[in-house]
């Protein structure tokens, strides 16, 4: 390895995602003027994974549009961007980290003072797909790029997922592909943090639309020499199809921490303030803080969370100081109607704040089973006006923070 930086210490990211560019954001925001050096596995410049499956997927942006920040504005940062290159391996005690990209012999070793984790999830794979052309996963810009080219007016489509993602995308493709099928090993929609609260309603929404729904069955077996050409359900039914989507859920992206002695359960745990181990600290997607109040390690997979650990890393690097407890938020949109959620729905009481599901439009909050009195998160469908007042209310005032 070369010694390629071996005079540069400072804060090292490693992962330029939107959690990863906040949180060098956040230092220089703080008066943190050390060296700052951020490393990206793909060559673009840092942008917004969430705008893939709704804004690039439907058209609506270009993947250009999707970049966070400006060259010009990333310089005014002072940032040492390494794009293109792999984290490989962490040794916490000298405090190195290894990495292969597109340096001179592949490989080269950085030294840190503060290393902040922020490389976000992969994306899990279906082995019954044998790598058939045809076959996609959505995590990265490239992935979209390469799905857009597949979707021809006439495609076939099947999603496989009826997670978040998966809805997104179905309904990203539905605007422009007529014949869009989405299944799910559930018997009902999971919609993230929301359970089944709204599954009926969102399952609608897509039929509405025009998007089958399978409920309670997987994909048992894919058809096709080289390029797929449907799949048979564990019902015995067979779907064809020239495009499938698999949204099947991630896993952290961790591989390269195996051999270090973070604690590693579903990502790297942390303290509740993101501190994994002395002078490392992790954040966004790949990170598990523990909760306040109970102890447990807790991943969230929400931007607004990612930005907000971010800014709480960065200002504890840079001045000590701590910041107040992270709420989940989260929003999606299918077909024009708005999803927000604030805190954490439990299955206890639902009470209506605004509006009516019976007109389509409401805001509810969510009690606790144990303390029905306890506000413990917020819904909101498609009324985000509303939603953003009951947010701002005394009610959600207790909403347990962690």
């Amino acid at each position: 390895m070369t010694d390629e930086g071996a005079d540069i210490a400072g804060v090292v990211i490693v992962g330029a995602s939107l959690a990863g560019l906040t949180t060098a954001e956040t230092l220089r925001e703080e008066g943190y003027s050390g060296p700052i050096t951020l490393i990206g596995a793909e060559t673009h410049m840092p942008y917004h994974r969430p705008a893939l499956s709704k804004q690039v997927l439907t058209g609506v942006w270009t993947p250009e549009q999707a970049t966070i920040r400006s060259e010009e504005y990333l310089l005014g940062l002072r940032l040492r961007m390494r794009l293109g290159m792999q984290a490989t391996r962490l040794d916490a005690v000298t405090r190195q980290v290894d990495l292969m990209g597109d340096c001179v012999d592949g490989s080269e070793r950085i030294p840190y003072d503060e290393l902040v984790i922020a490389t976000g999830l992969r994306p899990r794979h279906l082995p019954v797909a044998r790598g058939l052309v045809g076959v996609h996963t959505v995590r990265t810009v490239d992935d979209v790029v390469a799905l857009k080219h597949r979707l021809e007016p006439d495609a076939r489509v099947v999603v496989i997922g009826t997670g978040i993602l998966g809805c997104e995308i179905a309904a990203a493709i539905r605007a422009t592909v007529a014949d869009v099928t989405i299944i799910g090993r559930s018997h009902e929609i999971r919609f993230g943090a929301l359970g089944g609260f709204v599954s009926g309603m969102i399952e609608r929404l897509l039929t509405e639309n025009g998007v089958r729904v399978r409920l309670g069955v997987e994909a048992s077996e894919f058809f096709g020499a080289d390029r797929v050409s449907g799949l048979r359900l564990t019902d015995g039914a067979v779907i064809p199809a020239d495009v499938v989507v698999v949204a099947v859920g991630s896993t952290p992206a961790i591989e390269w921490l195996r051999k270090s002695e973070l604690e590693l359960v579903d990502g790297v745990v942390c303290d509740p303030h993101g501190e994994a181990a002395p002078h490392v600290w992790a954040v966004g997607d790949v990170a598990c803080w523990r909760d306040r109040v109970s102890g447990e390690p807790t991943r969230t997979e929400h931007q607004l969370s990612a930005i907000e650990q971010a800014q709480a890393v960065g200002r504890r690097i840079a001045s000590g100081a701590e910041s107040d407890p992270i709420v989940p938020f989260f929003w999606s949109e299918l077909f024009g109607t708005r999803i927000l959620v604030h805190g954490v729905p439990e299955n206890g009481p639902l009470r209506i704040v605004a509006g009516g599901p019976a007109i389509g439009r409401f805001v509810a909050a969510s009690y606790s089973r144990q303390e029905p009195d306890e506000a413990v998160g917020l819904i909101g469908w498609n009324m985000p006006r509303e939603f953003r007042a009951a947010r701002a209310d005394s009610l959600l005032e207790r909403i347990p923070v962690r």
